[in-house]
């Protein structure tokens, strides 16, 4: 399989970016990230991607809130395509992707989320899980599909919830196999493992 071609959508400090960053380095993931865009000017992930040698600029959303639509997800999808990206990564991207930018990369644009999916869909989901009196949650990837936190799954990690954790103590352990599940489930695409089949994606053996 050709290298994967990243293009990283983040809102934030961009350490799952990093983690990708790291395993690339590494040589555990056959990829390159192509461009890091952000809908939040001085988000941290763009000083991250700055540091590793990799473009990226700010990505002016408005005026959606919550969303990536009209002429910002046009401009999104034509700065991608022009670098060459062939998957997408969102990266702590606090925005809801539309079916423009999906049908652009069908199949090729990834989330991650800190539970195990279709438990605790949208945002604090950590929180939402021990509140509910979960004893484990956990992290998911998958891929993006028109609905929230809701296409086909690649890759999850289970947390133990402890009797004593707080929504702080929780969420920081979920981001220690956010880690390892984002690196995971794209070394998985870049060795072409992965088919979607309805709502299951298959995993086919290594080789």
């Amino acid at each position: 399989m050709a290298r994967l071609k990243l293009g990283v959508l983040g809102s934030g400090s961009g350490s799952n970016m990093q983690s990708i960053m790291d395993a690339i380095g590494a040589g555990t993931l056959d990829a390159e990230i192509k461009i890091v865009l952000s809908d939040v000017k001085d988000a941290y992930i763009l000083e991250r991607a700055a540091k590793g040698g990799v473009e990226n600029a700010y990505l002016d959303c408005s005026p959606w809130k919550t969303k990536l639509e009209g002429e910002a997800e046009d401009r999104c999808i034509s700065v991608l395509k022009e670098k060459g990206v062939d998957t997408v990564v969102l990266a702590g991207f606090m925005r809801i992707v539309k079916p423009k930018l999906l049908a652009a990369f069908p199949n090729r644009v990834l989330n991650i989320h800190p539970a195990l999916l279709p438990a605790f869909p949208g945002v604090a989901s950590w929180k939402q899980a021990l509140d509910y009196g979960c004893k484990v949650a956990g992290v998911t990837v998958h891929f993006v599909d028109a609905g929230t936190d809701s296409g086909p799954i690649i890759v999850q990690k289970a947390v133990p919830v402890a009797e004593d954790d707080t929504p702080e103590t929780l969420h920081a352990r979920i981001q220690v196999e956010e880690h390892k599940a984002f690196p995971e489930a794209l070394s998985l695409l870049a060795a072409g493992r992965l088919s979607v089949v309805g709502r299951r994606v298959v995993v086919a053996p290594a080789d």
